[in-house]
């Protein structure tokens, strides 16, 4: 069976690649599953492309395998993009989810509903040794709710509504959430190249 590592320590993330792999007959290994401790990245970017390619190519370079990384994260129209690349440290390098939420829905405060426009990003990038690093970007539109709800999902699911959805992220199925995720998007696109492999 053919084997792909994906650069994450995120069980929620992992388990979205794992599951979508699994259909193509890939075992796809997050580095939670490794035997060797591998190093945080440091992610220097400035946009998701970099911080994504950053953590591909090394990770690669070290282990001498296709290694697939992500780099993602939400746009807030009204707060010029924030948090972007911070996403996962809005609130402090702590990096905890209801901080993050917190945090935005008090700069948001006061905002009306209909200029609370926001997506999610993810931008992949699949880091093979000795080749050209390939890139995708994947969006999920959608809107910031007033305060969080649902159960399900991670990060900012809890208070981001997608498009056309009365319900938050969180508040959808994983079966749900994989048909519309800016993840599932952005992997969709790897189609060819997972036909190469």
């Amino acid at each position: 069976m053919k084997e792909i590592i994906i650069a994450t320590k995120n069980k929620g993330k992992a388990k979205e690649f794992i599951d979508f792999f699994a259909a193509y007959g890939i075992k796809a290994l997050s580095l939670l599953d490794l035997s060797e401790e591998i190093p945080d990245i440091e992610e220097t970017g400035t946009t998701f492309e970099e911080n994504a390619a950053l953590k591909a190519e090394q990770i690669s370079a070290l282990l001498h395998v296709p290694v697939l990384a992500d780099d993602s994260g939400l746009e807030i129209d009204a707060l010029n993009g924030e948090p972007g690349i911070y996403s996962a440290r809005y609130a402090g390098e702590t990096k905890d989810d209801q901080a993050n939420m917190d945090m935005a829905l008090t700069k948001l405060s006061g905002v009306p509903l209909e200029k609370r426009t926001a997506r999610f990003v993810c931008v992949l990038a699949v880091a093979t040794p000795e080749e050209k690093t390939i890139l995708h970007r994947g969006t999920c539109e959608g809107s910031i709710a007033t305060e969080p709800k649902g159960e399900h999902g991670f990060g900012y699911d809890p208070i981001f509504i997608p498009r056309n959805a009365e319900k938050t992220m969180a508040e959808l199925t994983p079966v749900e959430k994989s048909k519309i995720s800016h993840r599932k998007n952005a992997i969709m696109q790897l189609d060819d190249w997972i036909k190469t492999l």
